[in-house]
């Protein structure tokens, strides 16, 4: 049986103010590291079994 999903946790204050600030302006990350997260997504995939 799954487990019950918890309550997403509500942020007040200045803690809300630079989540929705960090939301608004994602980081950039450069082509180097873009290739590398996809390189490493396509291992895990390659390494992943789904049994239908």
């Amino acid at each position: 049986m799954a487990r019950p999903i918890k309550p997403t946790p509500i942020l007040y204050g200045k803690e809300a103010t630079n989540f929705e600030l960090r939301m608004q302006n994602p980081p950039k990350i450069s082509l180097k590291e873009k290739r590398e997260m996809e390189a490493a997504y396509k291992l895990a995939q390659s390494r992943a079994t789904f049994a239908l």
